[in-house]
């Protein structure tokens, strides 16, 4: 089984000082994130994991990645064996053929090194507005975007006519490495019910983003191999990212877990605008995120904390070394993952506490992982 690892570069102290548009300098600055998170990118290849993915975020303290292609391709000349992999890149924000150069030369850059693409469409209004693109056009942009990627990766020459892009004859210099092998690792996440059959029309791979509970994603996996058979293709198993939180003491972990993923959820909260809900009454397409309960911050009702403990934070991969290979044997038998990416920094954590936890998490369990052949069970096979 392949292990990997992504981290946010973000800065949870500062929403409060960048939502009310306070003067002055963050509390810590994005320099000092950006130095303690490329401190512990630099020790995934060293400590023995598979591979580095990068999330793609813009503008706010959420994820200060600048884009996933752009980071990887710092991280591809930072090292010689890893793979690599998108979690994902938000096709409706740009120009498909800039996406497609930047692959390309990122495929390149990698020399025969594993690149998967992840996909999404994207649910942060403030994002799409900075990008000047309506939300209500994703959807289309989305998959024009795809056939795009399709086409340049299939033909030297292509074009496109669509409703969102017109893309006259042209060739994706540098040709790609292995475009048979990039269409293969393709893969593309999703959130909202309507979505889900949308992803397994496709034909791609999929990839969990951790919004559901594992039983919500059972469902959605049966359901995508259900339509892919459908279409004549084989079952597909999920690569499904997780949070982490390995020490030697299980009190420890569990205070780490806690603490930090209702920060995280908050943080998430701010950036997607879920604190208010109501900004996506009307939006086609998005007519799902209307419904999600407003979420206020840590503190602010304890019940409601209590609930994303026990909804956000209880099903991670958290506890000492022996717990945290059995919370992931259990995810892997729920969702047929057929690899996993950890977190092992979220919310307000430091840096110093994320790099315990990843040595450990390296030394005593990663090793078991690797080791293992992932079965997909037959609940999930669709038929």
């Amino acid at each position: 089984m392949k292990i990997g690892v992504h981290l946010y570069f973000q800065n949870y102290t500062d929403w409060d000082r960048f939502k009310s548009r306070q003067p002055g300098p963050p509390a810590i600055t994005d320099q000092q994130i950006y130095e303690e998170d490329l401190h512990l990118a630099g020790l995934v290849e060293p400590l023995g994991f598979d591979s580095y993915w990068a999330v793609d975020h813009h503008f706010t303290p959420y994820a200060m990645t600048g884009g996933a292609l752009q980071h990887l391709t710092y991280m591809a000349g930072k090292t010689t064996k890893l793979d690599f992999g998108s979690i994902v890149v938000v096709l409706p924000w740009y120009d498909p053929l800039a996406v497609v150069d930047q692959i390309s030369v990122l495929d390149n850059m990698l020399q025969g090194r594993q690149l998967t693409i992840g996909l999404g469409r994207g649910a942060a209004k403030q994002e799409f507005d900075r990008f000047r693109v309506p939300m209500p056009h994703a959807r289309g942009r989305f998959a024009e975007s795809v056939e795009i990627l399709r086409r340049a990766l299939k033909n030297e020459w292509f074009s496109f006519e669509g409703e969102h892009f017109q893309i006259p004859e042209t060739s994706i210099r540098p040709g790609f490495r292995n475009p048979e092998r990039l269409l293969e690792r393709m893969r593309i996440a999703w959130q909202s019910p309507d979505t889900l059959p949308i992803v397994a029309n496709s034909g791609h791979g999929v990839i969990m983003t951790n919004t559901k509970s594992w039983d919500e994603y059972a469902e959605d996996i049966q359901q995508v191999n259900k339509i892919r058979r459908s279409i004549g293709l084989g079952p597909t198993q999920p690569t499904v990212q997780v949070m982490l939180s390995c020490f030697d003491s299980e009190a420890e972990a569990w205070g780490v877990m806690s603490t930090h993923m209702l920060e995280s959820y908050n943080s998430s909260a701010k950036q997607y605008g879920l604190d208010d809900p109501s900004q996506f009454i009307g939006v086609k397409g998005y007519e799902h995120y209307a419904k999600v309960p407003p979420y206020l911050g840590p503190g602010t009702d304890p019940a409601k904390d209590e609930q994303m403990l026990e909804y956000a934070a209880r099903p991670q991969a958290w506890g000492t070394p022996d717990q945290v290979f059995e919370k992931l044997q259990f995810i892997q038998q729920k969702t047929g993952a057929v690899e996993f990416i950890v977190n092992p920094r979220f919310g307000g954590m430091s840096a110093e506490t994320a790099e315990r936890s990843m040595r450990l998490f390296a030394a005593e369990v990663l090793p078991r992982l690797q080791a293992i052949d992932p079965p997909l069970p037959e609940s999930l096979n669709g038929e």
